[in-house]
């Protein structure tokens, strides 16, 4: 088990806490400083069954000055999201967590939580 956080971000706090409370085994990476490559979004987005947009923070000043609110969210713009995201990794959400049986779930709420630990 993996999980993607951010260690200013509460929810990724909380989702290690609660990861500590279980006696979870994982690794954390601190993808802001260990960045993700497209390969390896493409990766998450395959484990979590989304798309690149469905994990992008479209709040982040980054993304206002890139438009991507504007992107077309479709096929044929994936890979130029996926590259955004490996460009900028602030927009990824967080916290990403990657479970035993090869599927992942973004971790904002307990219960995100608990579902990568039963997995």
């Amino acid at each position: 088990m993996e999980i993607w956080i951010n260690p200013a971000c509460s929810k990724c706090r909380s989702a290690i806490q609660l990861l500590d409370a279980e006696g979870a085994s994982y690794t954390v990476r601190r993808y802001l400083e260990d960045v993700p490559s497209e390969d390896e979004i493409r990766a998450v987005l395959d484990r979590l069954g989304l798309e690149p947009w469905d994990i992008t923070r479209t709040q982040e000043a980054d993304a206002k000055e890139l438009g991507l609110k504007e992107w077309p969210r479709e096929a044929a713009s994936r890979d130029r999201w996926i590259a955004a995201l490996a460009t900028h990794p602030k927009l990824i959400q967080r916290p990403i967590i990657t479970a035993q049986d090869g599927t992942a779930v973004v971790g904002r709420t307990e219960e995100a939580v608990r579902d990568a630990l039963s997995r």
